[in-house]
């Protein structure tokens, strides 16, 4: 039997992993650990750690994001995001809408910078703070 791991298959999730990636998958908008602990102790979570350590390993496997500026955690809006060197996000302050995206151009200029600076960069995330189309309407 071959145990070995396709790279970009979809992982074997462990029950913790499967619960956590679940809660964030159904929820409306970014969730804290903290969040996501209170969403599951009735499925046995006790210990902020145990999220954690599903969070590291969802992350990992590139399904989950975190967005640093919110100290929070997302389900990942485009699979293939993986195949991009840049993930964005645009984050209203008002209503809380974040939308997920990615930008050759954005990644190009990153990646310019990079090299001609001597920079290299394993993971880049950029987070756009503002107001969304709706909320500047109003």
């Amino acid at each position: 039997m071959n145990n070995h791991r396709q790279h970009h298959a979809s992982p074997e999730l462990t029950r913790n992993q499967t619960l956590v990636f679940d809660v964030l998958s159904k929820a409306e908008g970014p969730l804290s650990a903290y969040t996501i602990l209170d969403q599951l102790r009735g499925d046995g979570f006790r210990a902020p750690l145990q999220v954690y350590r599903a969070l590291e390993k969802l992350l990992d496997y590139g399904m989950i994001h975190r967005l640093e500026s919110l100290n929070a955690f997302v389900a990942c809006a485009h699979p293939q995001c993986h195949n991009h060197d840049l993930i964005a996000f645009a984050i209203c302050d008002q209503c809380g809408q974040i939308t997920e995206f990615s930008d050759t151009a954005i990644e190009n200029l990153v990646s310019a910078w990079g090299l001609q600076n001597g920079f290299e960069t394993n993971k880049t995330t950029l987070e756009l703070r503002g107001l969304c189309k709706k909320c500047t309407e109003h």
